[in-house]
């Protein structure tokens, strides 16, 4: 335990960024979970939405240095990559069934 009075003050500084930096942790992960859940249940539209709303709360904690720059980078990267290759799958689909369409036209 804290003997002296600035070391006390500290103590009680210390737990007080501690809650508020895993409240904002938490919402970064929140922001996250959301573009997730809306690329595994394959709703384009609302993943773009989600997307833009998460990447500046995400650049935000980053410069905060709440989270690792390269920690960020990284999770705006796998997002962007996975809205992208659901994009992909459906042109991909697509393109199949017409190619399909006209071999056995």
């Amino acid at each position: 335990m804290a003997n002296t009075k600035s070391a006390k003050k500290r103590a009680r500084q210390s737990e007080k960024h501690r809650q508020h930096n895993s409240s904002l942790r938490s919402m970064v992960r929140t922001y996250i979970k959301k573009v997730v859940t809306a690329v595994a249940a394959g709703d384009k539209k609302l993943a773009e939405e989600s997307l833009k709303a998460a990447q500046p709360v995400i650049d935000r904690m980053a410069s905060k240095g709440l989270i690792h720059k390269n920690k960020a980078a990284r999770h705006k990267s796998r997002l962007v990559a996975g809205i992208r290759k659901m994009t992909e799958g459906t042109a991909t689909s697509a393109k199949a069934k017409t190619s399909r369409a006209k071999a056995a036209g």
